[in-house]
């Protein structure tokens, strides 16, 4: 369901630093994530802190598309009323995020396969096993990476889906109340070469993957949708077999918005990766 773009008290752009990484010959990138219950995450190679400007993306609302910009905010009003509930969320949010990922990209078959909830506070992090916001430029998949999860995750189906076209869709919403802290910067897939981005290695307890890390190039567009409300969802291209100037990768990051007032509720979010085969 759109979104009504028009409201004056989000009219504000903003300069923010977003953390990157150095394109630097020799730079390998090892990422180990954080755990749920607020073990912080860790990294080894080369960033960089750059300030950019951040654009209110609302007014652009109705315009945007995930093939073209990577991303767009959608209304979407849930019937899960405990996000913390596991049965909820296989019984009732899997497939609501799969009949959305199918609405938007056209797809004839949409599969969740990975939930990740989030929060920017250590004391509820610890209490409700979550994990904490991720503060770097990012792209969740590689090519590599991406067609390893469907082998992993679709077993013997694998290799025939596969051999057709498919894309990974990151749905991400707020749990509780409005974002009003550590919010997404999102950056237009269409401002990003390749030569930007960076093989980064990740190391988690349950298996090696690999993302891509973002270079800073000044051509960057960066874009966000401030105080995102508990039925507004973003869905963020992850990976698209496409190579004919489709959106396949578009990087993003939470990041400290510097409107952000200091008895903001923290933020809590749920993302959810969803495949889209066609």
């Amino acid at each position: 369901m759109p979104i009504s773009p028009k409201s004056k008290k989000y009219d504000q752009n903003i300069e923010a630093e977003l953390d990157y990484a150095i394109a630097a010959k020799g730079n390998r990138i090892i990422l180990k994530p954080s755990v749920p219950g607020g073990k912080s995450g860790k990294r080894e190679g080369q960033f960089e802190r750059r300030t950019v400007k951040i654009v209110n993306a609302r007014p652009l609302i109705g315009t945007l598309s995930v093939d073209v910009e990577g991303f767009d905010l959608v209304r979407s009003v849930t019937k899960v009323s405990n996000f913390y509930d596991d049965m909820q969320i296989s019984e009732i949010y899997d497939l609501e995020c799969e009949k959305l990922v199918q609405q938007l990209t056209g797809c004839s078959r949409a599969v969740v396969f990975d939930h990740t909830k989030r929060c920017d506070d250590k004391t509820e992090r610890e209490r409700l096993m979550v994990r904490e916001p991720v503060q770097g430029v990012h792209n969740d998949y590689t090519e590599v990476s991406a067609a390893q999860r469907v082998k992993d995750i679709m077993g013997v189906e694998a290799n025939e889906l596969l051999a057709h076209q498919f894309s990974i869709v990151n749905v991400w919403r707020s749990i509780k109340g409005a974002i009003e802290t550590m919010p997404l910067a999102i950056c237009d897939a269409q401002s990003v070469s390749t030569n930007d981005l960076i093989v980064a290695e990740r190391r988690s307890k349950e298996r090696t993957g690999f993302t891509f890390r973002l270079a800073f190039n000044a051509l960057h567009k960066w874009f966000y949708f401030p105080k995102m409300r508990f039925e507004e969802v973003l869905m963020i291209k992850s990976y698209d077999t496409r190579d004919d100037g489709t959106a396949r990768f578009t990087p993003h990051t939470a990041f400290v918005d510097p409107l952000t007032k200091k008895d903001s509720r923290p933020r809590q979010s749920i993302e959810t990766r969803v495949f889209a085969f066609h």
